[in-house]
């Protein structure tokens, strides 16, 4: 499966370009993680994929949510369809900038942010940066992920989640915690006094952790 994507390249691309990868939440589209290009990096490659699925009200999802039922809360086999689709297209994607030295890198918010973390850790190797934003680990598409350490050392997580999400609690974001404590992760966890959304803090903290 082809996905739509935005992209900003640097006046230069090379084989050590760096590239960041960025998925949306439930509902949006890739113009919105896209709005944060002008404070990251102006030497990396920023692509902004658009999620397969149309939702009810204008938008997209990476797959159907059911928000009446914390069983059936999202639906697995479109989740783990559109991680096949993302890493297929990350790879097409790098392969077509010959970006054979240059680090790759994630972003996603909500629903994107839980792809990010089924990304990263089931193929530690493709990935460097990783920033889950507003959302949790969830455990049905973390079945099959790498447990070595020497495997995952690579990996930098920049975790935050707002104190007052309605849309996804709090305690479902500070499981990340512990998972990547669990796994001897590098990981900045971050709390702030804010709803399902990045504030200007967040916002500012996610920035001077792209730039390193």
């Amino acid at each position: 499966m082809n996905l739509d994507y935005i992209v900003r390249e640097p006046e230069n691309i090379t084989p050590d370009t760096s590239i960041l990868f960025m998925l949306h939440g439930y509902g949006s589209n890739e113009q919105d993680l896209f709005s944060f290009r002008e404070s990251l990096p102006a030497d990396w490659i920023i692509v902004s994929f658009r999620a397969p699925k149309d939702t009810q009200f204008e938008g997209y999802s990476w797959y159907d949510i059911d928000f009446n039922n914390p069983e059936q809360f999202i639906d697995i086999d479109q989740a783990k369809e559109s991680l096949t689709a993302v890493t297929e297209n990350i790879m097409a994607i790098v392969n077509k900038y010959g970006l054979t030295n240059g680090k790759t890198h994630l972003c996603g918010f909500s629903q994107g942010g839980i792809l990010c973390y089924a990304l990263a850790l089931k193929y530690p190797q493709l990935f460097n940066l990783v920033a889950c934003l507003s959302c949790y680990p969830e455990e049905k598409l973390l079945t099959d992920i790498v447990k070595e350490k020497k495997k995952l050392e690579n990996l930098r997580f920049f975790v935050s989640h707002g104190t007052d999400d309605a849309i996804i609690p709090f305690e479902w974001g500070k499981k990340a915690a512990d998972l990547l404590y669990d796994l001897s992760c590098y990981f900045t966890f971050r709390e702030y006094m804010s709803g399902h959304g990045v504030n200007q803090k967040n916002y500012i903290d996610l920035m001077e952790f792209f730039s390193k």
